[in-house]
């Protein structure tokens, strides 16, 4: 099947693969955050991040900044605790799917990138 340039893959049923996945590494991680039971400080940010994640990926056209953005946050605030780390591997590995930030987007300090 040929796609015109700017065209993107869905899947059957309509999906974007990207989102697809991405949603699907969001809720593995939730689930495996969900069940660990050591508390740490950073644990609300992650859950809030993760659920903006899962936002973004719902509403179809995530900008990648804002997934990129919302990512460091999440492993910044996870990123200590090693059970968590197959589960943010993943969640990257989706963001990525999303391709690089484009430059003259905002970047972490909310600055365009050069």
């Amino acid at each position: 099947m040929l796609r015109s340039v700017g065209q993107r893959r869905v899947t059957a049923d309509g999906v974007d693969p990207r989102v697809a996945e991405l949603r699907a590494a969001v809720a593995r991680l939730r689930r495996e955050l969900a069940g660990h039971r050591r508390e740490f400080a950073d644990r609300g940010i992650a859950e809030d991040e993760l659920a903006a994640l899962d936002a973004m990926a719902t509403s179809g056209a995530p900008e990648v900044w804002r997934l990129r953005r919302s990512l460091l946050l999440v492993a910044g605030a996870v990123g200590s605790v090693s059970a968590l780390a197959e589960g943010l591997t993943g969640v990257r590995r989706a963001v990525e799917l999303f391709g690089p930030a484009t430059p003259g987007q905002p970047g972490r300090d909310g600055h365009p990138n050069a």
